[in-house]
């Protein structure tokens, strides 16, 4: 990818197009945007994803698999058949299904971290550790750290779990991602370091994760 792309700009320049495809959803647009698209959102995001990759590698020594996802929304089963996706969502993926994750939209700008659905192997795994005194650690995690959990996907503890389990709010979790909401203020000027920044706040839930999922 060319170094003249520049990252910059991408919050500002891609919010503003989003922005624009939202009043404007349709391919027609779309195609007589592309241009737009390519210049504006997806090259700053693709270098963003490699630039990230880079420092995962260099800051933490992992390494990461960088995915754009694609603005195509699949709407085969869907009522709402507008073609496109009004966001920009990345994803730096480790081996094992932990991720961090960046969201952007005309709304939004948000860091995640964490896994967004257990393998079957997995949530037993998880489950046995907040159930247990591993469980305690990553309360306490969430607590201090004060970040956003969307909500649980099941309505009731599994068992063999009490219903009035101290935990049962992570217990009854299909996966497990704590995000950092409000960046856009403190990105504007420096994505990559506004990321950097809340990915090294978010990396001891992922670091949790890894020991309790094996």
């Amino acid at each position: 990818m060319s170094d003249s792309v520049e990252t910059a700009n991408l919050f500002e320049d891609a919010t503003a197009f989003l922005a624009d495809l939202s009043a404007n959803n349709s391919r027609d647009w779309f195609h007589a945007n592309k241009l737009r698209y390519d210049s504006l959102l997806k090259r700053p995001a693709e270098k963003l994803a490699s630039d990230m990759a880079h420092w995962f590698e260099d800051s933490q020594g992992v390494g990461v698999k960088p995915k754009l996802f694609r603005p195509h929304r699949d709407v085969r089963f869907s009522k709402d058949k507008t073609p496109y996706h009004t966001h920009l969502h990345l994803m730096w993926s480790l081996p094992d299904g932990r991720s961090w994750m960046f969201g952007l939209s005309p709304s939004y700008a948000t860091a995640g971290a964490g896994v967004m659905g257990f393998e079957k192997g997995q949530i037993d795994h998880y489950r046995a550790a907040v159930g247990g005194e591993a469980g305690q650690e990553l309360s306490e995690l969430l607590e201090v750290g004060n970040w956003r959990l969307d909500e649980p996907e099941l309505k009731r503890v599994p068992a063999p779990y009490p219903s009035t389990h101290d935990r049962g709010d992570l217990l009854r979790r299909k996966g497990l991602v704590v995000w950092r909401d409000n960046l856009d203020k403190a990105s504007h000027n420096n994505p990559q370091q506004a990321l950097q920044a809340a990915f090294a706040e978010l990396t001891p839930v992922l670091d949790w994760l890894g020991r309790a999922l094996t």
